[in-house]
């Protein structure tokens, strides 16, 4: 009797990518609202930093130059309401609304603060 080589397929490993196999394309709603919720969430709070550096850049301003002083907060009011659009506009809202108020927020504590 003959005793032909045959020999198995190598046992492939599950940890590595196998172009034969390739791994089925993950399209998870949940997975896409999270990166939905983390995008926006880090747009915000680094645009609110600047805002709120702003703010503290109006405080260093010396008393006698209280037109920079108003000029730094208004400008701060701006990116406030810039934030809150783009966290509106990465959820799909519509950037109009009542919330962009909020924006206006750094405005009003940074001239409560540099003016009181």
């Amino acid at each position: 009797m003959t005793h032909t080589d045959v020999r198995a397929a190598p046992r492939r490993r599950k940890h590595l990518m196998d172009p034969a196999h390739p791994v089925r394309p993950v399209n998870d709603r949940a997975l896409s609202d999270v990166q939905r919720w983390v995008m926006s969430t880090l747009a915000v709070f680094t645009i609110a930093h600047l805002a709120a550096g702003l703010v503290v850049a109006a405080l260093e301003v010396p008393d006698t130059a209280a037109t920079a002083q108003v000029g730094l907060n208004v400008i701060a009011g701006a990116f406030g309401v810039l934030a809150v659009a783009a966290g509106l506009a990465i959820h799909r809202r519509p950037p109009l609304s009542p919330w962009l108020l909020l924006g206006l927020l750094p405005t009003a504590v940074g001239l409560w603060l540099t003016l009181a």
